[in-house]
């Protein structure tokens, strides 16, 4: 690569990233990636740094036949918070199964494993470099996309459905499809905002 290559590759990844935006789940419909495009998001996943090579993470990509054990699985986290809930509330947390046309769990390996010496901080940004590859390929491939999480993180019947051990913590769902809305975009922090010099 030339070195005009170089910065006109540059100047397009800033672009790329720039124009990055959270979008929330009720804003992402149909249609969503396709076969290709989700492998392109687990190949942006896979180059996430990860010392050790120890893979502290993993995926769990949910299909359509089983949004609706997912709106089961929310409805009983709510039920496990707030018995009692009402119905328009626990068909409220049934209906955000439905959303988006790509949704993947995070799950973060914290411990237990022979790599005592990787601290879970490491593992965790291992994590959040992977999620956030995936957030700009979603965004290169023409799709919104987000990161959402909440209380039902931690609930036994979450947990239950995707089979987690107890060395594993649910950290949130990434959702990606077509932007029915869009909005504008926020105010960013500048370079002087979160950088100091030694």
């Amino acid at each position: 690569m030339t070195l005009a290559e170089q910065i006109e590759a540059a100047e397009l990844v800033c672009e790329l990233v720039s124009r990055r935006q959270q979008v929330s789940p009720k804003r992402l419909v149909a249609p969503g990636p396709t076969p290709k495009q989700i492998d392109q998001l687990w190949k942006a996943a896979a180059q996430a740094p990860d010392h050790g090579l120890i893979l502290p993470w993993r995926f769990i990509q949910v299909s359509d036949a089983a949004r609706d054990e997912l709106g089961a699985a929310f409805e009983q986290a709510l039920l496990e918070r707030d018995p009692a809930a009402t119905q328009m509330q626990r068909e409220d947390a049934r209906a955000k199964a439905a959303r988006a046309p790509f949704l993947a769990l995070a799950v973060s390996r914290l411990e237990g494993d022979d790599h005592a010496e990787i601290p879970a901080t490491e593992r965790l940004v291992s994590l959040g470099c992977a999620l956030q590859n995936m957030l700009l390929m979603a965004q290169a491939q023409g799709f919104g996309a987000g990161l959402v999480s909440g209380q039902a993180m931690d609930a036994v019947a979450l947990r239950t459905l995707f089979g987690l051990s107890s060395h594993e913590k649910a950290v949130c769902f990434i959702v990606i499809g077509t932007v029915l809305k869009a909005k504008a975009s926020r105010v960013r922090p500048t370079a002087a905002d979160f950088v100091n010099l030694l």
